[in-house]
């Protein structure tokens, strides 16, 4: 089981349109219906977003691929629905046209239940913390996976409950 988070780019606010949340909701779906992952717990944040998960083939760069699935479907919208958005992202590396992530995103290895409960209660917290005050309650933010695990939500049918593989 593994703690994944990744940042947009320069920590820019672009999650904050709901069209491009889903590009990330429709890849963690993607993960389970391929067979990759079983995805436990989510939170999508203004600019950044984090995963409990559990890899079924742990020599797939599956936040890589997340990454990249997603960075092509947030270019194609912002091409044609907010081109100089686009362009804040325009990359000043060769081997690419854009640059919506961080480079450099943070995996930790779960290896017990009790850090893995930890791990939930930050996520679903995420929304809550001042600093973004989205929120009044956890299952208040839809894009989270706490009403699935406070309210029996079944709106993300990719997720699976994290007590049944730790």
């Amino acid at each position: 089981m593994e703690f994944f988070t990744s940042t947009i780019n320069s920590w820019k606010p672009l999650l904050t349109d709901d069209k491009l949340k889903l590009c990330i909701v429709h890849s963690l779906d993607w993960v389970v219906k391929t067979d990759k992952a079983k995805v436990h717990a989510f939170v999508i944040m203004p600019n950044h977003f984090h995963v409990l998960w559990t890899k079924l083939d742990a020599n797939y760069d599956l936040g890589g691929r997340i990454k990249s699935y997603t960075g092509s479907q947030f270019r194609e919208y912002l091409l044609h629905q907010d081109p100089s958005l686009l362009q804040q992202y325009t990359s000043t590396q060769e081997d690419r046209e854009f640059h919506f992530w961080e480079r450099r995103s943070r995996t930790i290895g779960i290896y017990n239940r009790q850090v893995a409960e930890q791990k939930v209660d930050y996520i679903h917290n995420n929304p809550l913390q001042e600093k973004w005050n989205l929120c009044q309650r956890e299952e208040d933010y839809f894009y989270s996976s706490a009403r699935f695990y406070l309210a029996g939500d079944l709106s993300f049918s990719f997720l699976s409950r994290y007590e049944d593989w730790i």
